[in-house]
């Protein structure tokens, strides 16, 4: 990787494209009708996913992006179960037939902070409204410090065969600065546990960029988890917008990582990994070679959602949950965010969608541009282009960043074929950015670009 690239373009905020438009341009206009009538005419012989979001967690980590708060109580974490078992259900009669499934995500918050027998019930309230696929996907994200030996046996007896296992630094003084001790015992017990309740598919999240963060301690938390041989790895730069979340004003910014540190970071974890045996899957995910994620790579099959990097290529996503972002073939849709309000909606049978965004031409164009650039790290203009009736040369936004990337080495144009240049692909969102037709409001809430 390059240095020198990673100080001219490391400050830019850009979207991490798990979406396109991303979330930053839904809007009110797209509410619960437009959902109602996007549901009834979804191809209901394809499979879809669904995602659920469990916006709870027993404490904050303060670099936390995400939609959740701190409970204590069980009690509020069997309710909201019950509201997604209500949401699920009343979508599933909204679509009008048994919905085929491949694929489900639960995510957090902390999705295993339900009780092990909420969480099957749960699984088994989706199982009757959809036809859940006898080779489906079920993956929950789990923190490990957490886990119990009976949420383990709940989730292998549920079918769970997929696990997100957050780590992000075993550094000790970047987990006090951050407000997460997590010891390597805690998490082998965590992997342990799934392994014996029958789930061996098992993700490990990482971060850097994180307070006090060190090359070396990079280095050192990778070794660790290398141990534990997990089947993938998805590696994020951690993104500081404390005007956004407000909680990670905890942390002391003279101690973050700049651009040129962050990089040097990034690119000792993907080294390192890369000489363990981990494949490289475009912006941030590493696999073993025969992970299916590996393979749809290979294949080229690897697309690009809000979990990121994935071989689900279905077109409709049911998001149930507060703040959940679903996708039809029309648009994207979004649930109220905040709990309360939720439930509320959820008690009176009706959807919580609240705002959303409906494609256009332009929109399909661009999103399978910057689809392939992202998964495949090159594009070819003309051959998408061909697919949408369209002149390849409309399709560039802004043509001064192509060109100063093309000056710097970072990629290269030959006709209407754009690559990635070895040792650039940390900027494929900068490349990207370069067809966003949108870009340019709310970047404030976007992360660095290293």
């Amino acid at each position: 990787m390059r240095p020198d690239l990673a100080i001219a373009y490391g400050q830019d905020r850009l979207p991490r494209y798990t979406s396109y438009p991303t979330a930053p341009h839904f809007g009110s206009a797209i509410g619960v009708a437009d959902y109602r009538r996007w549901l009834r005419s979804i191809p209901t012989r394809l499979p879809a996913s669904i995602y659920l979001h469990v916006p709870f967690c027993r404490s904050m980590c303060w670099y936390c992006g995400c939609h959740t708060s701190v409970t204590r109580r069980d009690d509020p974490i069997a309710l909201y179960a019950s509201g997604l078992r209500t949401e699920a259900h009343l979508v599933a009669e909204a679509v009008g037939q048994r919905l085929p499934v491949s694929h489900i995500h639960f995510g957090g918050g902390t999705p295993t902070i339900m009780a092990p027998e909420t969480f099957a019930d749960l699984v088994g309230a989706l199982r009757y409204s959809y036809f859940v696929l006898p080779d489906a996907e079920i993956a929950v994200e789990i923190d490990p410090r957490t886990l119990t030996e009976p949420m383990a046996e709940a989730l292998g007896f549920s079918g769970v065969n997929r696990t997100s296992l957050g780590v992000q630094s075993f550094d000790l003084d970047v987990q006090r600065a951050i407000n997460r001790m997590q010891s390597f015992e805690q998490t082998a017990t965590c992997v342990e546990r799934l392994r014996r309740a029958g789930i061996d598919k098992l993700n490990f999240d990482l971060l850097y960029g994180l307070p006090l963060q060190t090359v070396d301690s990079c280095l050192d938390t990778v070794a660790r988890c290398i141990k534990l041989r997990p089947d993938r790895f998805s590696v994020f730069g951690y993104a500081h917008i404390p005007s956004f979340k407000k909680h990670q004003r905890a942390i002391d910014e003279s101690t973050l990582p700049g651009s040129a540190d962050r990089h040097l970071q990034s690119a000792a974890i993907a080294d390192a990994l890369v000489s363990a045996g981990y494949v490289r899957i475009g912006l941030d995910h590493f696999a073993l070679p025969d992970d299916s994620l590996a393979v749809a790579k290979r294949d080229g099959r690897l697309r690009r959602n809000f979990q990121g990097y994935t071989d689900d290529c279905a077109e409709t996503l049911i998001g149930l949950g507060a703040s959940a972002i679903g996708r039809t073939p029309h648009g994207f849709v979004q649930n109220v965010v905040a709990t309360r309000d939720y439930l509320a909606r959820v008690a009176e049978d009706r959807l919580a969608t609240v705002k959303g965004y409906a494609f256009t031409e332009d929109d399909r164009f661009r999103a399978d541009i910057i689809e392939r650039i992202m998964c495949n790290m090159a594009v070819d203009l003309s051959e998408i282009a061909r697919s949408h009736g369209r002149d390849p040369q409309s399709a560039i936004v802004d043509r001064k960043r192509l060109e100063s990337l093309i000056a710097d080495g970072a990629i290269t144009m030959d006709d209407d074929r754009i690559f990635v240049s070895g040792g650039a692909e940390f900027l494929v969102r900068s490349v990207a950015s370069a067809f966003d037709a949108h870009l340019g409001r709310a970047v404030a809430t976007h992360s660095r670009a290293v």
